[in-house]
């Protein structure tokens, strides 16, 4: 049985890491939990509540879409990856990967990220999900992170919000 902890993660896509990072870490308040890249991208955690976390691919050539209001259709491009949905432990990730292989549906090895155990799919809309695990003694939550090889300005600021910074 499949024990679903929640959404884990919603992946999005920024042009500007360094303007994301004043929204959500110092406008909004949310901790920036990790800031990880491997020098040609990034990609930057940032804690909801302690289930919930978003999270921010920055590629610079990615067009930002329109604002729309919310629900209205688009041919627009998106500003959305994934959504990583949590499972409770590897048992129920490794059930979660044999019944979409059951049903006929790819699923791919679990993927070690070093702080949760992943394995991808799509739904039959074509939409990317990721369903993961939190490895317990790496922990995003209790291990933060700033492993970007080339990381921002502004994360350098460190992970707790940074009250007066955002300049909307």
């Amino acid at each position: 049985m499949v024990r679903f902890t929640g959404i884990h993660h919603l992946a999005l896509i920024t042009d500007n890491m360094d303007k994301t990072i004043r929204f959500w870490r110092d406008l909004l308040g949310m901790r920036m939990l990790a800031a990880t890249g491997d020098g040609r991208n990034r990609q930057y955690f940032f804690e909801i509540c302690h289930n919930n976390i978003l999270s921010f691919f920055e590629w610079p050539e990615a067009v930002n879409p329109e604002e729309k209001d919310h629900g209205e259709p688009t041919s627009e491009p998106l500003a959305f990856d994934h959504v990583a949905i949590g499972v409770e432990d590897d048992e129920s990730l490794g059930h979660i990967r044999e019944i979409l292989r059951n049903a006929g549906f790819h699923a791919s090895p679990v993927v070690d990220h070093g702080f949760i155990h992943s394995v991808y799919a799509f739904d039959p809309n074509g939409i990317p999900i990721e369903f993961c695990t939190d490895v317990r003694t790496r922990s995003l939550r209790e291990l933060l992170r700033m492993s970007d090889r080339n990381v921002c300005d502004t994360a350098r600021e460190g992970h707790e919000p940074q009250p007066g910074k955002w300049q909307g």
